[in-house]
Formats: C-alpha cells, structure tokens, sequence
C-alpha cells in the first residue's frame, strides 16, 4: 500500500507525535520514512533575535537554527531506527508546508503524515501547515490527532 511515507516535525510535542504515528505506520506496512525539518533562514531568525533584545549576528543565529534542525532530526532518525524503520532525513530551509510536499514529490512518496495542530480556530483560516498540506498535496494526506 504505501511504500515511501513522508513525516514533518519542528521537535514540537505535536510534532513529536505526528513522527510517532508515522513511524508505527512505516513499521507495520515495511516502508522507507522520510522525516523533514524546515529551519527559518538566517534573516528571519535575526529579526525573531532583535526583537527579543538578542544580539547575534546572522551566522549565528543561522547555525543555531541548524543545530537545533539538526538536533530534532537526530532524535527522530533514532526513534525510527529504534522501531527498526528504514529512515532518511531531509534538513532545509524555507516554507515547512511547501517544503514537505517538495520532499514528498522528490522521493515519490505515497503518504504524507501530519498533526491536526492548527486544523481549527483562526488557525485554519488564516493557514497552517496541515490544512495546507491537506488541500494541495499530490499524495494521500494522513491527519493525525496532537492536540
């Protein structure tokens, strides 16, 4: 049924718990996940930075916002092993809605995994990641409950 599953996770408990279901899934049905983390380019974390009273310069803040991508990436990729999943992991920058379909169109994948977080209230209507997901993915959708 579905051979190539596609997760995306920011290390949020919400997140987590998308990464969870699609890790137990990939397990049950023997197929490769792909787990996908998108960082906020340098000049929009600088300006997160600024505003908080946080001096850093771009390269900082661009290399803590990889180390933490790279850190939530470490950890799913462990899980995943752990459950005895086959797993690639994807680190990029930009739009995380967008980003995941890109990774799902690039790897062919059957099935995108994402949490119900942001499905309801003036969330949904102003956009989030899974309603985004949902109505332009090329491949089937799977919403889980996180919140």
């Amino acid at each position: 049924m579905y051979k190539s599953i596609v997760v995306g996770t920011d290390g949020s408990p919400t997140a987590t718990g998308a990464v969870s279901a699609a890790i137990a899934l990939a397990s049950s049905l023997d197929a490769r996940l792909h787990v996908v983390c998108v960082y906020d380019s340098a000049h929009v974390s600088t300006a997160i930075a600024s505003t908080a009273g946080i001096a850093s310069s771009v390269t900082e803040i661009d290399q803590a916002a990889r180390d933490h991508t790279n850190s939530v990436l470490d950890e799913a990729r462990g899980r995943a092993r752990a459950a005895g999943v086959e797993v690639t992991v994807h680190a990029c920058a930009g739009s995380p809605a967008e980003t995941i379909m890109q990774v799902a169109d690039g790897e062919d994948a059957d099935l995108i995994v994402v949490g119900n977080r942001g499905m309801k209230g003036v969330r949904r209507i102003l956009g989030s990641v899974p309603n985004h997901v949902a109505h332009h993915a090329r491949c089937a959708v799977m919403i889980v409950p996180t919140t």
